[in-house]
């Protein structure tokens, strides 16, 4: 019969394959925080930018409702919404025919990636009230 080997013999060859591990998985893990992060903050980004085109137009599109309305109501919004925290440069665009009123709301949304600006444009289109 052979002799048989200590059981700490085979715990020595494994030593230190915890500290590999978290070499390799950590990046991994965080890669995958940062994505997730950066989705829902230009998920964010485009809620915000839609809702406030959508309040624009809604303004331009009233019976007394001009581009000018649409174009403060839509930055109201996206000020109260958090403004530069939500949406950084936001610029907003109206035009107004007789039968439609359309509101465009472009900006970037924050990154935690260095380098990159997400872009935003969300518009938004409604019939123009009249009164018949």
């Amino acid at each position: 019969m052979s002799p048989r080997r200590p059981a700490t013999s085979s715990r020595r060859s494994e030593r230190g394959s915890v500290s590999i591990e978290l070499v390799i998985l950590l990046p991994a893990l965080m890669a995958v925080l940062f994505l997730g992060m950066q989705a829902a903050l230009y998920h964010h980004a485009q809620t915000v930018a839609i809702a406030a085109a959508q309040e624009g137009a809604r303004v331009v599109a009233a019976e007394n409702g001009h581009e000018g309305l649409g174009i403060s109501a839509a930055q109201d919004f996206v000020a109260v919404a958090g403004g530069d925290e939500v949406l950084t440069s936001p610029t907003v665009t109206a035009d107004r025919t007789p039968t439609r009123a359309t509101v465009i709301v472009r900006g970037y949304a924050l990154s935690v990636i260095p380098g990159w600006r997400p872009e935003i444009r969300q518009a938004a289109s409604m019939p123009v009230e009249r009164l018949s």
